[in-house]
C-alpha cells in the first residue's frame, strides 16, 4: 500500500472523515476566536506582547494541536476533491497516476507547514 493509500486507511470510511473534519473545523473556530479575545484585551498589542503570548507553553501546545487540527481538515478536502475531480472521466487511463501526484505532492506540502509550523512555535 502507498503513502496516500495509507493516509486515507486511518480515516476508514466517510462517517469518520466528516466527524473529523468537523472536529477539525471546532479547534479552528475556538483557537480563531482565542486570536481574536487575545487582540481585544491587548487592543495596542506589540511585539513583546505577542511574544509573551506564545512563550506561554499552554499556548504553543494549543497552537500545535491547532496546526495538526488545520493539516488534518486540509488533508481531507485535498482528497476529497482530488478522488472527486481527477477521475478516469476525465483524464482516461492517466488519471489514477494523476490522482496519486496530486495526493502525494498535497501530503507532502500538508507534512513540509506541519513541521515547519512546529519549528516556528518550538524552536529558539
Amino acid at each position: 500500500m502507498d503513502m496516500v493509500g495509507s493516509a486515507m486507511n486511518l480515516l476508514r470510511s466517510g462517517l469518520s472523515s466528516w466527524l473529523i473534519q468537523r472536529l477539525s473545523a471546532l479547534v479552528l473556530g475556538i483557537y480563531t476566536l482565542c486570536i481574536f479575545g487575545i487582540f481585544i484585551v491587548h487592543p495596542e498589542i506589540d511585539y513583546g506582547t505577542w511574544k509573551a503570548v506564545f512563550d506561554n507553553n499552554l499556548m504553543r501546545v494549543f497552537s500545535v494541536v491547532t496546526l495538526v487540527a488545520a493539516c488534518v481538515h486540509g488533508w481531507i478536502g485535498l482528497w476529497t476533491v482530488f478522488t472527486d475531480y481527477l477521475t478516469p472521466r476525465l483524464f482516461a487511463a492517466r488519471a489514477t497516476a494523476i490522482r496519486k501526484a496530486f495526493q502525494t505532492g498535497g501530503a507532502f506540502l500538508i507534512a513540509v507547514y506541519l513541521f515547519w509550523g512546529i519549528q516556528i512555535l518550538w524552536g529558539s
